[in-house]
């Protein structure tokens, strides 16, 4: 996710008091975490599966499947609202459905040429490198370079053993992840609950549907790949947008951009327990060493006891 493959950091009102997402110790704050990592372990799971419908519509038709269902189940729950909007407010929202749209065509183009664990330990750089950013800490530089050092050991010095397309479009895939995590904490300030997200989802679906019928074309509409790519959208897109929009509201999206990192532990569980991918000791190791450097930097902020929020739109 693409992991995949929509959050919200919505701004307190005049009748709730100011939380403070990042300090420690307050229940709030674990709860979120928890959030956090029921998402990931719906999203990867969910990739595992998407995998295994691939031969059915191909990487572009899986996403299409994965979108739509997602794009309708959120739209009939949230029943969001059309009227009302400013011009930034749809621009907002447009630019988070484009980037949901190329987040996961990046990433299940990945992992149609790569094991899942390491397409996620990839795309995992781009978060990791929007918390180092948005923390402004010398001491984080320490823990992306562990990072790095991890995704340069998983390709065995040169990536060698990975496929360099796919390699390519892992790291595109954590470009957008990245940009999602902005956009999803701007629309969510923007649209009240998850409108914002069912709009947003609404418009990735429907970018990319063209995209879905050249690959996949007829095939689409066969009931057994209808039936496991909606599965694919409950698992990878509405549980966990869901769930991370509930951590967004207390967790700063710096922190929680550096919680991504775990996910690749949880993508080579499911590769493994679904995919059969065993991995080797050194991916072992360098998806350790990413998983060191979320935990490192976590510490981190936490033991400062204030996490810097991500900048405002204009700023």
């Amino acid at each position: 996710m693409s992991t995949v493959n929509t959050p919200s950091a919505a701004a307190p009102t005049s009748s709730t008091p100011p939380q403070s997402p990042g300090t420690p110790g307050r229940p709030g704050s674990l709860g979120s975490v928890g959030l956090v990592l029921a998402g990931g372990i719906s999203v990867q799971f969910g990739g595992a599966l998407a995998v295994t419908l691939m031969p059915r519509a191909g990487a572009l038709g899986v996403v299409t499947l994965r979108l739509l269902a997602a794009a309708v189940v959120l739209l009939l729950v949230c029943r969001p609202r059309l009227r009302g909007h400013s011009r930034t407010d749809w621009g907002t929202v447009i630019v988070f459905g484009i980037t949901m749209s190329a987040m996961n065509g990046l990433f299940y183009e990945a992992v149609a040429r790569i094991p899942l664990g390491p397409a996620v330990t990839l795309e995992v750089l781009g978060p990791l490198t929007l918390s180092v950013l948005a923390s402004r800490r010398a001491i984080n530089a320490l823990w992306a370079g562990l990072a790095l050092a991890g995704v340069f050991l998983l390709g065995g010095g040169g990536f060698s053993d990975l496929d360099p397309t796919g390699v390519g479009f892992a790291l595109g895939a954590g470009a957008m992840w990245a940009a999602y995590i902005v956009f999803s904490a701007r629309t969510g300030r923007r649209f009240p609950q998850a409108d914002g997200l069912a709009l947003a989802m609404a418009i990735a679906a429907l970018l990319f549907l063209p995209l879905g019928v050249v690959e996949a074309g007829s095939r689409l509409l066969d009931p057994t790949t209808v039936a496991l790519g909606s599965a694919v959208a409950l698992l990878s897109s509405v549980l966990p947008y869901t769930l991370e929009l509930l951590a967004l509201r207390r967790l700063p999206a710096s922190t929680f951009a550096i919680l991504m990192s775990l996910e690749p532990a949880i993508a080579a569980t499911a590769g493994f327990l679904i995919l059969d991918q065993a991995l080797s000791a050194a991916e072992a190791a360098a998806i350790a060493l990413v998983i060191g450097a979320s935990i490192g930097a976590v510490r981190t902020q936490v033991g400062r006891g204030k996490v810097p929020p991500l900048p405002a739109e204009g700023q």
